[in-house]
């Protein structure tokens, strides 16, 4: 039997990590969508609502959490930035923990992480692929973003570790600055190199 190989998915804001997640799953590999995770814990009837309304006041509702207001709450302050995630990485690693289990029988899996490298680096994965793109391309896709600004874009950039250096510390890069067949070809043998048999 093959031993499960876990892959880590990771990539700046705007790189296409979204896209090569899909194409992993195309190919057969369960992927875990640590955002998506924090997007049902944190949405209506989301099972962290109570603690985040006693923690920040004022900013959840009855369609979740208020986005804007949370992140202006917590916008800044380390103090309250780690309480936040005081509460949100323990409900999110035990979402991991049964997409795990529920997938223990397949040969590869992927945990897409978009802030791997800026929260602790790649702890318990078989490999890292980073999802890159030319800086231009980068940038078209996110300022092309409803709400997004350059003083945003640049504020989030400032937050990540460089593409460079994610390039540099990965097992693989996938590049989006192509073609979407180049893409996919790329993530062929990506999969293939971590399992040939899937």
């Amino acid at each position: 039997m093959i031993r499960q190989k876990i892959l880590g998915l990771t990539g700046s804001i705007g790189m296409g990590k979204s896209t090569v997640a899909t194409m992993l799953r195309e190919l057969g590999a369960p992927v875990f969508d640590a955002d998506a995770a924090v997007h049902v814990l944190q949405g209506p009837g989301g099972a962290l609502l109570p603690d985040i309304e006693a923690a920040f006041p004022g900013t959840t509702g009855p369609g979740g959490v208020d986005r804007p207001r949370l992140g202006a709450a917590v916008f800044g302050d380390r103090d309250k930035l780690a309480r936040l995630e005081a509460i949100v990485h323990p409900a999110v690693n035990a979402l991991r923990e049964t997409f795990l289990r529920e997938n223990a029988d397949r040969p590869l899996i992927v945990f897409d992480i978009p802030l791997l490298y800026e929260k602790g680096g790649p702890r318990g994965l078989d490999a890292v692929a980073v999802v890159s793109a030319p800086a231009e391309a980068q940038r078209a896709r996110v300022l092309a973003r409803p709400g997004m600004t350059e003083e945003k874009f640049e504020q989030i950039l400032k937050l990540q570790v460089p593409d460079a250096d994610k390039c540099a510390r990965a097992d693989f890069v996938i590049d989006t600055g192509t073609s979407l067949e180049a893409t996919r070809a790329a993530v062929e043998r990506l999969v293939g190199a971590l399992v040939p048999a899937l």
